[in-house]
């Protein structure tokens, strides 16, 4: 975090630096409150400075942007210390305070020291019962976990898609699929008469194995879909706020998305043309997240060591990741500096940071790979997910899905299918980070690395996840309808 808010500083010393005695000074200071948790001091702190410079609006903007990370840390970090024992013991049942304090230490029970305050993540409680099963489960053979529901389904989709494409890469088995998306901003949280404007997701069409995609309807009805070669493909909607109304966005589409499996043993890989733009774009850093770090770089030596085959570089990645780093809810995005370096320091992370980590490695490993981002969405597993694609001289772009990661299979083959395949239940959103919208946002974003759920915004400002709700509602359609 600490990184985070020296941007904004560098940022306003520049341009501060003449009309002030000490400017340097009075930045270190928030810096210092900043990291210390103090956020009440930063705050006035921050209130005094956009006195001093209200007629700078870069400078008074700035200093808002800081105000808002405050409060989404603040909203990240609400529980306190009797709330966060109240959730404990009905999920844990009876614990001791050394068991607790142990919890802490080990980062398996999120804090944060607030204004003074021990303060846990809103997530601490169910995420302490994840990372102690995973505990229990390392070392464990994954040939001898019993799956779950959930594994069954993915084991016998990657079996019929592995027989059916006989490996080779082609798309198939796709599925029909008519989606219904709403987002409904509170009421009360943009004035009457005011104008909203909403950015919802959209897929992309650029993809092979994603196609046929129709828009059937929008809500307001005049909408803009931003080109497919967007990074981050949008829908954007405006309305007028009505007075006692809390306004509602809609889109309804239908697309046929499909399955792909590349078998490693049919993957004639080449040497990489590593003076080609792709493969430059694609081993490079992308600050502020993918980042080759000191830690990274130790941890790449600790996994990979001296193998120089791509395929077998991505499956040490791969195995290590998914033996080392369990699935648990996440903060927001927006209040994580380094996603990458906080997975590696507190050892879990979701499926979007667990995908970050794996990119870091690989690129840093001079492995090609891109993000790739939207839903899942297989019958009653519908929700906001992330993956990437590997790209493979000689063979081309290559899903993973890291979240999903090993498969508790017997046959070797099913067990690394979402290593090199993937399924049919996917929704493609986003093929990069960070990318602007079309039209562009004005105020920061409430994600600025990811875009699943959706952005809106008024003349007033940025609308935050807690202004506004959002519903999925995914029907599976045969042919033709």
């Amino acid at each position: 975090m600490k990184n985070c808010i020296a941007v904004i500083i560098v940022c306003v010393i520049v341009c501060s630096c003449k009309t002030t005695k000490d400017p340097v000074a009075g930045w270190q200071k928030i810096e210092k409150e900043f990291a210390a948790g103090n956020f009440q001091k930063v705050c006035h702190l921050a209130d005094s400075l956009k006195q001093v410079f209200s007629g700078d609006t870069l400078f008074v903007c700035r200093l808002d942007s800081l105000s808002e990370m405050i409060r989404r840390i603040s909203l990240d970090f609400s529980l306190s210390e009797t709330e966060i024992t109240n959730r404990l013991q009905k999920i844990m049942g009876s614990f001791t305070p050394e068991e607790k304090s142990g919890w802490e230490s080990g980062n398996l029970l999120e804090y944060r020291i607030i204004n003074g305050e021990k303060r846990y993540f809103s997530r601490a409680a169910s995420n302490l019962k994840l990372l102690l099963a995973h505990q229990q489960r390392k070392g464990t053979p994954i040939t001898i976990v019993i799956p779950d529901e959930t594994a069954r389904f993915r084991i016998r989709e990657a079996q019929m898609v592995m027989d059916s494409s006989a490996g080779s890469g082609k798309p198939v088995h796709p599925v029909n699929i008519r989606i219904r998306y709403r987002i409904t901003v509170n009421p009360g949280a943009v004035p009457p008469g005011e104008t909203i404007r909403c950015w919802m997701p959209f897929p992309k069409e650029s993809h092979s194995r994603q196609q046929n995609v129709k828009l059937i309807r929008t809500k307001p009805e005049n909408h803009f879909i931003s080109p497919d070669s967007a990074g981050q493909r949008s829908l954007y909607l405006e309305q007028a706020v009505e007075s006692g109304q809390a306004p509602v966005f809609e889109l309804e589409l239908t697309y046929s998305p499909s399955a792909q499996y590349f078998s490693p043993e049919k993957m004639k890989i080449k040497p990489y043309q590593t003076g080609s733009s792709l493969y430059q774009k694609y081993t490079s850093e992308e600050r502020p997240h993918i980042v080759f770090t000191e830690r990274i770089r130790k941890l790449s030596d600790s996994i990979v060591g001296e193998e120089t085959r791509p395929l077998e570089k991505v499956r040490k990645i791969f195995y290590w990741i998914d033996e080392n780093i369990p699935w648990a809810g996440a903060l927001e995005y927006s209040v994580m500096p380094c996603i990458p370096e906080y997975v590696i320091q507190n050892r879990h992370g979701d499926c979007g940071m667990q995908t970050l980590l794996f990119m870091t490695l690989a690129r840093y490993n001079g492995i090609p790979v891109r993000w790739q981002s939207g839903w899942m969405v297989p019958p009653g597993n519908v929700n906001l997910h992330d993956w990437c694609e590997v790209y493979y001289e000689g063979v081309g772009w290559v899903p993973l899905d890291m979240s999903y990661g090993r498969l508790p299979a017997g046959d070797p083959r099913v067990r690394e299918y979402y290593m090199t395949g993937i399924d049919a239940w996917r929704l493609i959103v986003n093929d990069a980070t960070g990318s602007e919208f079309v039209p562009a946002k004005k105020f920061m974003r409430s994600e600025p690395v990811d875009f699943q759920r959706g952005e809106l915004e008024w003349h007033g400002g940025n609308l935050y996840f807690d202004q506004w709700d959002y519903d999925m509602e995914v029907e599976y359609c045969s042919a033709g309808s």
